[in-house]
């Protein structure tokens, strides 16, 4: 009782004790799960300029309103960064051109917009966008003016880019001097004799390159080799897979409705035998009402059934029973329901349309009547030679199949309109006719034709039971566990799993590896509290339980030296090798050098500087370009080319002769920088400064 007495006394301490406890807790989890966590208030930064959050997630949520299919959350956000970087970088570069937009831009950009430019309210009776009643009703309605406001930021922009974009593409003229020099690299041409020492002749093995080389190339590289955060992901995982009990319980389960069962009757108290599926008559009915799968009445081509019951399947006698047998995730048996000759058909067609009917891309305008005496020349020209069939359809036919020659591929009844399905089904292979549909008129051969069956399939899926799902979900957990204090591969092994090649991640990235969409995964292993060497199980629906551990942490800046060794080892060891062949090919003619370094004399022969492809050694476009620039006869200094040292002397050099136009060449040019303009954006991210904050944010 004194006890009960002395807990009742302090019974408001231990009420504010056990409150401040809650508190706390729930104070720690806000900070360490996100509630507080973010070290800023903007989701990022682009050359010194804030994104703000709240701005930011207001435009994500636009982007997933807007319903676009398919479209994640993840990438709604990666989205809006992206545009906010376009906009950020672009507008700094309108501020320093100085580009403004008035309002006749603005007016041009509403009007383009299909929202404003093409809505009824705002077009005149000539359909035409009117000015005045954009205006007019926007004063009315002084409730939507913010929308206004809204647009015309957009459009300010849009106008604002396309003065911009006109401006750099209006840099992208193309000169006389560019054609001529373009004509003449491609027709100018060069003989010369040389001597060729290709870096393969030196062993990789022979030449060695540290991995502080490898750093110091890339510091003298740093734009080409940055690299952003990233993180090393290895994995085990425990699928959702049934047992060989669960398969074996499929198969009884659907053997079992082989045969006839008796069943207890409530409405009249006695035993009803039900008929199975070998005697069943209503098959339709006994797969729907058994099969995971609906019962499928179309008969079917052999090459169409599963390819290694194809031959049992398809001489199945009518009424005979063929399984249990797989197909993919489902156990089946199949009841032939009988055989049809000649169900599935081939055939070409060589269509003429005319003027009136519904086809899309007509060859040539033509009235019905010129359309069918063309199409009764073609058919006597097929019908005298069939084998120009193919030629004729793909010069004459105005349907898409004409670059197949005409081809269709199998169809079966009913798939094509009447006139032409009664033609093809109608007559034998070989068969050439002319019929005519509401498509036009069409010179008909029937190439080939297939006889199907049809089966009745009750086909039932083979899922993990719950027992074997619990023993899943256990194997899993204890792997979880023994892998935070024990070797992660040991363990993987000693439980029989396989640990998976690790993954690498950015912050953004939504794909993990062949496990697809997996964005929780990815964040989990950027999230501060993870360290290399963690592990954390993640359970994936329709997939299984991943158990992740994170490997490697790589902080932004250069690559690592073992993710550029692939590209960079290569071009150190042959600037490596180039010294060493170099300082072989010493003389003062081909033949000496040829000696000196073990090699041939080799001759080429009308290379152009678009053309260089040296025989028995590639592209050398500076190769060629130093014969060219050399005096007949002369002898060149070693050049280091693409694949090797070469020392040439040009034989022989034939001047392109002059062109008094050169506009087609200018032409080639021109369509060669086309595009240039979109690598504008791509250029001044290389350039900006961006910092990403958005994975403090939770997206």
């Amino acid at each position: 009782m004194a006890v009960l007495q002395k807990i009742r006394q302090r019974s408001l301490l231990l009420i504010l004790v056990i409150g401040f406890c809650l508190f706390a807790f729930i104070i720690g989890d806000l900070f360490n799960k996100g509630g507080f966590s973010q070290t800023s208030k903007y989701v990022g930064s682009i050359n010194g300029k804030d994104v703000a959050f709240e701005d930011f997630r207001v435009k994500v949520s636009n982007v997933e309103k807007s319903g676009q299919q398919g479209m994640t959350p993840t990438q709604a956000v990666n989205r809006v960064w992206d545009q906010e970087i376009s906009i950020a970088l672009l507008t700094d570069q309108f501020d320093k051109l100085g580009i403004r937009a008035g309002e006749k831009h603005i007016i041009e950009a509403f009007k383009n917009d299909q929202n404003i430019g093409k809505n009824p309210m705002f077009l005149n009776a000539a359909g035409v966008f009117d000015l005045a009643k954009f205006k007019e009703y926007f004063k009315s309605n002084p409730e939507q003016a913010q929308y206004v406001k809204d647009r015309e930021k957009d459009a300010e922009l849009n106008a604002k880019y396309q003065i911009y974009n006109t401006l750099v593409k209006a840099g992208m003229y193309t000169t006389e001097t560019e054609g001529k020099l373009k004509y003449e690299m491609e027709t100018s041409k060069v003989n010369f004799d040389y001597v060729a020492v290709l870096f393969s002749s030196i062993k990789d093995s022979d030449v060695k390159v540290t991995d502080a080389e490898i750093t110091d190339y890339m510091k003298k590289n740093e734009k080409k080799y940055k690299a952003e955060e990233t993180r090393e992901v290895e994995y085990v995982l425990v699928e959702d897979k049934a047992s060989a009990e669960d398969e074996n319980e499929v198969k009884t389960s659907i053997n079992a409705l082989l045969n006839s069962s008796i069943v207890y009757n409530k409405t009249t108290n006695k035993n009803d035998t039900l008929p199975g599926f070998k005697s069943v008559t209503n098959n339709a009915e006994f797969v729907n009402s058994h099969s995971d799968l609906p019962y499928d009445s179309t008969y079917v081509a052999k090459k169409d059934l599963p390819a290694e019951h194809a031959e049992a399947l398809f001489n199945l006698p009518q009424g005979e029973i063929y399984g249990p047998y797989m197909r993919g995730a489902y156990t089946c048996i199949s009841k032939s329901l009988g055989r049809k000759a000649g169900a599935n058909a081939k055939a070409s067609h060589i269509l003429i349309s005319y003027e009136g009917t519904q086809v899309p891309n007509k060859k040539e305008k033509r009235t019905k009547e010129q359309a069918k005496a063309k199409a009764e020349m073609l058919l006597a020209q097929v019908k005298a030679n069939p084998s120009s069939f193919l030629m004729l359809a793909l010069t004459n036919s105005d349907d898409s199949s004409a670059q197949q020659g005409g081809d269709l591929g199998y169809f079966s009844q009913g798939q094509m309109v009447k006139p032409f399905n009664d033609f093809v089904f109608n007559n034998p292979i070989g068969s050439i006719g002319l019929v005519e549909t509401d498509f036009g008129f069409h010179i008909i051969n029937v190439t080939d034709k297939q006889d199907a069956v049809r089966l009745a399939t009750i086909a039932q899926k083979i899922e993990p039971s719950e027992a074997t799902n619990d023993k899943l979900y256990t194997k899993a957990v204890k792997f979880e566990m023994d892998a935070n204090s024990q070797d992660f591969e040991k363990v993987a092994k000693a439980s029989g799993l396989t640990v998976n090649p690790s993954v690498k991640v950015k912050a953004m990235d939504e794909t993990f590896g062949a496990l697809g969409a997996q964005r929780q995964l990815v964040r989990w292993a950027f999230e501060k509290e993870t360290k290399v060497g963690n592990v954390k199980r993640f359970e994936i629906a329709n997939v299984g339980n991943v158990i992740a551990k994170l490997k490697k942490v790589s902080e932004k800046g250069l690559m690592s030296v073992e993710e550029a060794k692939p590209s960079v080892e290569p071009i150190l060891k042959n600037k490596k090798k180039a010294e060493k062949i170099k300082a072989k090919m010493t003389g003062t003619t081909l033949e000496s050098i040829a000696k000196a370094s073990g090699a041939a004399v080799q001759q080429a022969v009308g290379l152009t500087i678009e053309n260089a492809n040296i025989p028995n050694a590639g592209p050398e476009r500076k190769v060629v370009g130093t014969a060219f620039a050399l005096s007949i006869n002369k002898l060149s200094a070693p050049i280091e080319g693409n694949s090797g040292i070469y020392v040439v002397k040009p034989t022989l050099i034939e001047r392109a002769p002059a062109l008094k136009n050169h506009s087609d060449y200018i032409a080639k040019v021109k369509s060669q920088v086309a595009g240039y303009s979109g690598r504008v954006i791509p250029a001044l991210k290389v350039d900006a400064d961006i910092e990403d904050n958005r994975a403090q944010f939770n997206y």
